[in-house]
């Protein structure tokens, strides 16, 4: 997922949608990714049912906060480890997904005609 230089010109709308539909597709991945590492770990070390579990980890990854009390040490080290991971991969997949956009803005503001 190459973006062009400064030098090279700018890309029309229709591939920009095209760059931004494969960057869309690979963040989608990436949260569900995060958010299926979260119910499992949920699921298995706090004994939590499946709908919690997300509930949970959908809590954790966006920065919400725990909604249910780990009791276990292991439960509460998953929950630990599992929330220092959300919070990098929350800002980088937001990083990854707007990266594109704003390397548009800045390639229109350099643009010379």
């Amino acid at each position: 997922m190459k973006l062009e230089s400064r030098k090279q010109k700018m890309i029309p709308a229709g591939t920009f949608i095209l760059r931004m539909a494969k960057y869309l597709i690979f963040t989608t991945l990436l949260v569900i990714f995060s958010i299926g590492l979260g119910v499992v770990g949920y699921h298995y070390f706090g004994n939590l049912s499946l709908l919690d579990s997300f509930h949970m980890a959908s809590m954790i990854l966006t920065g919400m906060g725990p909604v249910v009390e780990m009791k276990s040490e292991s439960a509460k080290l998953f929950s630990s480890f599992y929330a220092l991971y959300s919070g990098i991969a929350f800002l980088s997949i937001t990083a990854v997904f707007f990266a594109p956009i704003i390397h548009r803005i800045l390639h229109i503001l350099h643009v010379e005609d």
